[in-house]
Formats: C-alpha cells, sequence, structure tokens
C-alpha cells in the first residue's frame, strides 16, 4: 500500500501540513487534482495551510487512491493545543449519507457542470454534511450555515473564492434535496479583485525551452498561443485545427459555446512534427491508459518546466492564458478582438489584461524622475 505521512511546519509564519513521501507518481498526479494545494518551487513538496478543514481534505483525497496517511504528527500536536483553542475532528459519514452524496454527484453530472466542479461541490457538501453530524443537527437550518461559514471558513482564514465554493456547493446540495434556500438567504461575499500573474515572453519562452518532451512541449506552447483553458487543449480533436485558415475550433468551451482562437505560424511546425510522431487518432492529445490526456498530467509537465526554468512566481496552466491575453494588448489587439479569442461573455472579464499590460505603465511618467 502506497503510504504519505504528514508533517507540521511553517511558511512565511503561517502553520502548514506537509506531506512526505518517497517519489511516486501516482500520488503526485493525485495530488495535483487537489487544487486548494500548494508546491514548493525549489524542492516540489507538496503542502497547505495548517486546518482541521484541510487536514480532513488531505485524508479523503488520498484515500480515493488507497494510500496510508500518518497523521500521527498532526494529531499529536492537536492534543497540545490550548484549550480555549477550538479544534474540529469530522466523524464520518455512514453508508446511507455516503449513497446520498454518490446521487448528488451523479445529479450534478446530469447538470452538464465541469468535472472539477463537481469534484469541488461534493467536496465541500461533505464537509458541511459531516459538520452538521457533529452538531446533531437534524435540519440543515440557516444558522447551521452560518455555523459552518465561521468554523471552517472565517476563522480558518479561508479565502472568498473558497468561501463562495462552499455556499455553491451547499445552495446546490439544497436544490438537490429539495430544501427551500430562498429563505435561508445564502449571500455569497464580494470576490477579491485580484490581478493575475503574467509571464513576460523571455518566461515564456524559456519554460517551453525547458520542456524536452515533444508532446508536453506542444500541449504547453497550445496553450499560450491559443490562449486555452485546459479543459479547452485536452478536449481539442484532431479535426478542430483548421491550418487552411490558421485557426483552431474550440467546441463547447465554457458557458457550452463554441469559438475560433488563433493557430500560430511557428508552432505549426512542431504541431506537425507532434503529429507525425505520435500519430493521435482522435484526441489531439492522448493518454497513455486513456482516451484523453489528464489535466493532472499537464499540470505536472508545467510545474516541472517552470521549475526547470527557475520562475520563482506562482505558474499555473491558466497562467499562460493571462500571459496570451496580455502580450496580445502590449502588441496593439483591439480589446474586443482578445475578448472573442478568450471567449469572454463579457468585456468587463477581458479588461482586466488592461491594469497589468506593459504599455500602460511604463507610459506614466514617474514625477520622482522630475525632482
Amino acid at each position: 500500500m502506497k503510504s504519505v505521512k504528514l508533517v507540521l511546519g511553517t511558511k512565511n509564519g503561517v502553520d502548514i501540513i506537509r506531506i512526505d513521501f518517497r517519489s511516486d507518481r501516482t500520488i503526485e498526479n493525485h495530488l495535483l487534482e487537489l487544487t486548494a494545494l500548494q508546491q514548493n518551487h525549489l524542492n516540489g513538496t507538496f503542502y497547505l495551510e495548517n486546518s482541521s478543514n484541510n487536514l480532513s481534505l488531505i485524508f479523503n483525497h488520498l484515500r480515493k487512491i488507497r494510500c496510508y496517511v500518518d497523521y500521527s504528527e498532526v494529531t499529536q500536536k492537536r492534543n497540545e493545543l490550548p484549550k480555549n483553542k477550538k479544534s474540529f475532528f469530522l466523524p464520518p459519514l455512514d453508508p446511507l449519507q455516503q449513497r446520498d452524496l454518490n446521487r448528488f454527484r451523479k445529479w450534478l453530472m446530469e447538470k452538464r457542470l465541469s468535472p472539477n466542479t463537481v469534484n469541488t461541490y461534493v467536496e465541500v457538501t461533505r464537509f458541511f454534511v459531516r459538520y452538521a453530524i457533529l452538531k446533531k443537527s437534524n435540519s440543515y437550518s440557516k444558522t447551521l450555515v452560518e455555523s459552518f461559514n465561521y468554523d471552517f471558513i472565517v476563522s480558518e482564514g479561508k479565502s472568498i473564492s473558497y468561501q463562495n465554493q462552499c455556499i455553491n456547493g451547499i445552495k446546490k446540495y439544497f436544490l438537490f434535496k429539495n430544501i427551500a434556500i430562498d429563505a435561508l438567504d445564502l449571500v455569497r461575499p464580494k470576490k477579491e479583485k485580484k490581478l493575475p500573474v503574467v509571464l513576460s515572453k523571455e518566461e515564456i519562452r524559456s519554460i517551453i525551452e525547458e520542456t524536452h518532451n515533444l508532446k508536453h512541449k506542444t500541449l504547453l506552447s497550445l496553450i499560450y498561443s491559443g490562449g486555452l483553458r485546459i479543459g479547452e487543449a485536452i478536449n481539442l480533436k484532431v479535426t478542430d485545427i483548421d491550418s487552411d485558415r490558421m485557426l483552431i475550433h474550440i467546441k463547447g468551451g465554457k458557458g457550452k459555446k463554441d469559438r475560433y482562437t488563433l493557430l500560430s505560424h511557428s508552432f505549426l511546425e512542431t504541431l506537425r512534427t507532434y503529429y507525425r510522431q505520435y500519430k493521435p487518432n482522435k484526441y489531439l492529445f492522448e493518454g497513455q491508459r486513456s482516451e484523453k490526456y489528464s489535466t493532472s498530467s499537464a499540470q505536472w509537465v508545467l510545474k516541472k518546466a517552470v521549475f526547470k526554468a527557475g520562475i520563482k512566481k506562482g505558474v499555473t496552466l491558466h497562467t499562460l492564458r493571462h500571459s496570451f491575453a496580455t502580450h496580445l494588448l502590449e502588441n496593439g489587439t483591439d480589446i474586443r478582438y482578445i475578448q472573442e479569442l478568450l471567449g469572454h461573455s463579457s468585456p468587463k472579464t477581458t479588461m482586466i489584461y488592461t491594469h497589468v499590460t506593459e504599455n500602460s505603465i511604463k507610459n506614466i511618467s514617474n514625477p520622482f524622475d522630475d525632482l
């Protein structure tokens, strides 16, 4: 049986749980699917903030691949907490509740939500149901939701984005259970307006140059050169590449919308070399044991390339898409065209890139230079 050990530590003054294990690609790929997890770019170790919520999150996630989790050190430290310090250990679900959550998952899938959204909603709902067991609550009241929100989100210092995911997941669960949610008045907090991380063209080039595997290089180059979401990239079919018109046909993107985006002339030669060598049948990027390449494998490829390139920024696959949009804007492309290429419903979403372009900032005269 595969095993990991949870070790307590600190990073930038914050208590963290570090996941230690012998090098194992299965565990690494599975951990990459856990969006709350962070990775140290210097040594590759996985970690996240130390909390009861996150401890349960790690344990339940690793249990899916039948991995043994040694959390004795974490438990020992929690037993040493001051008596006035809250610490929650959620009780497990009984078989009936587990079957109910399985039906909830199928219900979400029938709504045609993305796999990532389904997994997130089911996971946060699992926490909520177990919290209700802890509180011995027979009904899902507004008071229970508010208590859960405070104990497991606010007091644990979770992000507003995570809080919104929790509320969305619980709302969907209430709809599934035919519980009237209007009377509960579950309001989502306003999301933080953070600017996206953007890489320079030199950093993009270094990431691609440090990716020596042709399949991996082609995938990362495609995501950047077309401004694709990772789900759009791995769902691309061979027939979606239109080299005559130099366009890529994105079918069923976010919001179930189709669109076209750019096919780079420079990238086309790499793509043709890849096609001749790998000979993909249906999907452009096929997995070793599956019809399509996996998101976790793509994340692992990027993380490895970023580490080799010596880039310290918090880079994700979506960073490549942000960089594509920003570089287009810096090249003078009309923002309305960028909106079409990215598949944004509202121009307001695209306007965020005006705040991170070098051109808009470098053209401002610094008053210090006039002293």
